[in-house]
């Protein structure tokens, strides 16, 4: 594991996924759900080249078919560490044989963790290094620990919501039918049964900014996502952490379209050019 460090917060990233595995503030504090394996076995996984789940594991692209696992390959495959300083950590992911069977496209995915007094910056670069234009998606899956019972934290949005989220069908996939979440009110409160129908997920949030703190701590965790389009929050019904996950991308709809170019919310990537987003993570208390 690599970490950066400076007198607000320390910050643990492995080089496996890249994965974000531990902030603690200067009293060593931990936001970062640590990955129990009875709960849920993963900290902040990086969705790459795919968010959610693909119809039956598969797409099609240029009139061939591919499989794929859900939230795609990068989560699971081993970076390098490119370039490391006093605020900074950069790690890297080209193709191999094995990610070109699943996604046949060239690229060059770069992860940058940067340190900015209480914040903690994460960017994302993806260079289409081939020939033609490729389609992905990509975002984010970090998981917070709550400081607090659930039913005495919440989230709170930058703006007055008023939200639906996007059901999931029973195999995953996006269906058409929604539920209320949010009416003109930026404070959502958790409880164990939030998520008994998975992630919440919005499509059309005017906030850009979302809170997390529980009513009988001081501590309180901020994530900023200005540009990402989509946005998920998730946890295992119960469990003591919540995902906050901006997103370029979701899982498929019901409704089959066809290739992945067809794909609702598909990023399209000329080739030669560079792809970038950051989010960050204010820690305030």
């Amino acid at each position: 594991m690599h970490s950066l460090q400076n007198e607000f917060l320390n910050i643990g990233v492995k080089p496996l996924g890249a994965e974000l595995c531990s902030i603690r503030n200067a009293e060593g504090a931990e936001y970062v759900w640590q990955a129990d394996p009875a709960v849920w076995g993963r900290h902040a996984p990086v969705l790459f080249p795919m968010v959610g789940k693909l119809r039956d594991g598969r797409y099609e692209l240029n009139g061939k078919t591919y499989e794929m696992t859900p939230h795609g390959f990068a989560r699971d495959k081993e970076f390098n560490l490119t370039e490391q300083n006093d605020n900074s950590l950069v790690y890297q992911l080209l193709p191999t044989a094995e990610t070109r069977a699943c996604y046949p496209c060239e690229f060059d995915l770069q992860i940058t963790y940067r340190l900015i007094e209480n914040a903690l910056s994460i960017g994302y670069a993806v260079h289409n290094t081939d020939s033609s234009p490729m389609p992905f998606s990509i975002g984010a899956h970090p998981a917070f620990n709550l400081h607090g019972p659930i039913d005495e934290c919440f989230l709170e949005f930058e703006k007055s919501e008023t939200l639906n989220t996007c059901l999931l069908g029973q195999k995953g996939l996006l269906s058409t039918e929604t539920a209320p979440v949010l009416k003109n009110s930026q404070l959502l409160p958790l409880s164990k049964t939030l998520f008994n129908r998975d992630a919440l997920i919005f499509l059309d949030a005017k906030s850009k900014k979302i809170t997390l703190g529980a009513k009988n701590s001081p501590r309180r965790l901020t994530v900023e996502f200005a540009g990402f389009p989509e946005l998920g929050i998730w946890s295992k019904p119960g469990a003591p952490f919540v995902c906050i996950e901006p997103w370029f991308g979701t899982a498929d709809p019901e409704t089959p379209y066809g290739d992945i170019w067809n794909k609702p919310g598909i990023l399209k990537l000329p080739a030669g050019k560079t792809f970038t987003c950051e989010h960050r993570v204010i820690i305030e208390a």
